[in-house]
C-alpha cells in the first residue's frame, strides 16, 4: 500500500537499504510499472526505433560537504551515473546535468565542482550535452545538488541484470569497502575523526569493459552504494531467487577503515562505496575475469569472496572469521546520511 497521510517521509528512506525498497515498492512502482523499471537493475535497458539497445540512469547527489578526500560532489555525480550504466554492461555515452545552487555558493566552489566533473567525463569518454540550473533561497540546500542523467549503448548480446545469478556462480569483489563512506564522514569533522582514507570514488566502466572482453559469463553487476555490500548482495539473492554465501576473511577492509566502524559500531559491509564493484560470474570463467581485472587500474585488487547457492533462497550468509555463519541482513535504516 501507497504511504498513509499519517506517515511520512525520514532520512531512513534515502538509505538504499530496506526502508528505500519499500517506498519504491510500494509507492513509486504502482504508479510508474513497467518491463524496464520492474527489473530493478543500477540501468533501465530500452530499445530505441532503430532497435538498438539503449541503458539509461539517473542519480541526484545531495553529499555533505560537497568536497572531500578522494573526490567531491562534481565526480561524484559523473562516476556515480557512468557507473550504473556500466552495471549493465552498456557503453555509457552521454550525461547530462541538472544543478540545485543555494544562494550565497561561493562561485569558486562552484568552478572548482565543474572543473571536477569536466575532469572526470575526460576519465570516462562520456560527454555531457544538456543541462539546467536552478537557484533556491540560502538554507533551502548544503550549497549545491546535482542530479545527472546517462545513456549508453548496450552491445549484442550483453544480458546482465540482477535477475541472473545462478547457483555455482562465483562473487567477485574489485576492492576494499568502505572507504568512501569513512572518508566522507571523516570529512565532516563532527565526530573528531582524523584519518588518511580517501574515497575510493572513481568511473568503472573501463574495467567493466575489460572484463566483457575477457568473458561472456559474467551474470550480475552492481556497485555496491548506498547500503553497502550487505545490502546488495542482497538484492541480488532476491531478485536471482537464490543463496549466497560470503567468507568474511576474504573481504577486504583497510585497518583505518576497520578502526573507525569499531570505534563507532558500524559494520564496513554496510558502508558505501563509490569505486567498487560486485560480479557474479559463471565458475569456468571466474579465475579468467579475476586476472584482467588484475591488469586494471581500479581492479587490481579484486578478491574472490564467495559463490551463489541453491539455498537460502533471497539470503546471505556469511562464514566468519571465528568458524560460524550469521545471516547478513539488507540494511534496514541509515547509517551515515548523505553520502552520496
Amino acid at each position: 500500500m501507497p504511504l498513509t497521510h499519517s506517515q511520512q517521509i525520514v532520512i531512513g528512506h534515502g538509505s538504499g537499504g530496506k526502508m528505500s525498497h519499500d517506498l519504491i515498492r510500494k509507492t513509486f512502482l504502482p504508479a510508474f510499472d513497467n518491463p524496464a523499471l520492474r527489473a530493478g537493475n543500477d540501468a533501465a535497458v530500452v530499445l530505441s526505433k532503430g532497435y538498438a539497445q539503449l541503458a539509461i540512469s539517473t542519480d541526484t547527489h545531495v553529499v555533505w560537504p560537497m568536497f572531500f578526500p578522494g573526490g567531491d560532489i562534481g565526480k561524484l555525480a559523473v562516476c556515480g551515473t557512468v557507473n550504473d550504466i556500466a552495471m549493465v554492461g552498456a557503453q555509457s555515452l552521454y550525461l547530462t546535468a541538472g544543478f540545485i545552487l543555494e544562494e550565497g555558493l561561493e562561485f569558486n566552489a562552484l568552478e572548482r565542482v565543474i572543473a571536477s566533473m569536466h575532469t572526470a567525463a575526460l576519465e570516462a569518454g562520456v560527454q555531457i550535452v544538456a543541462g539546467d540550473t536552478k537557484v533556491v533561497p540560502k538554507g533551502n540546500a548544503d550549497g549545491i545538488y546535482i542530479n545527472t542523467t546517462g545513456v549508453g549503448l548496450l552491445p549484442d548480446g550483453v544480458q546482465i541484470g540482477g535477475a541472473n545469478a545462478r547457483p555455482g556462480d562465483i562473487v567477485i569483489l574489485s576492492g576494499s569497502i568502505g572507504d568512501h563512506g569513512v572518508a566522507v564522514l571523516a570529512a565532516r569533522g563532527e565526530l573528531g575523526i582524523e584519518t588518511d582514507i580517501q574515497s575510493d570514488l572513481a568511473p568503472l566502466n573501463h574495467l567493466v569493459a575489460a572484463m566483457l572482453a575477457a568473458s561472456n559469463q559474467i551474470h550480475v553487476l552492481r556497485d555496491p552504494t548506498r547500503g553497502g555490500v550487505a545490502t546488495t548482495l542482497n538484492e541480488i539473492a532476491q531478485q536471482s531467487n537464490v543463496g549466497i554465501v560470503v567468507e568474511q576473511k576474504f573481504i577486504p577492509v583497510r585497518p583505518a577503515v576497520e578502526a573507525v566502524c569499531e570505534m563507532l559500531g558500524f559494520d564496513p559491509l554496510y558502508i558505501a562505496n563509490e569505486g567498487k564493484l560486485l560480479a557474479i560470474v559463471a565458475h569456468q570463467d571466474a579465475e579468467k575475469v579475476l586476472a584482467t581485472m588484475h591488469t586494471t587500474r581500479y581492479g587490481e585488487e579484486a578478491v574472490i569472496i564467495g559463490a551463489v547457492k541453491e539455498a537460502p533462497a533471497g539470503r546471505v550468509l556469511m562464514k566468519t572469521t571465528i568458524g560460524s555463519t550469521r545471516i547478513v541482513d539488507m540494511l534496514a535504516g541509515e547509517i551515515l546520511p548523505r553520502i552520496c
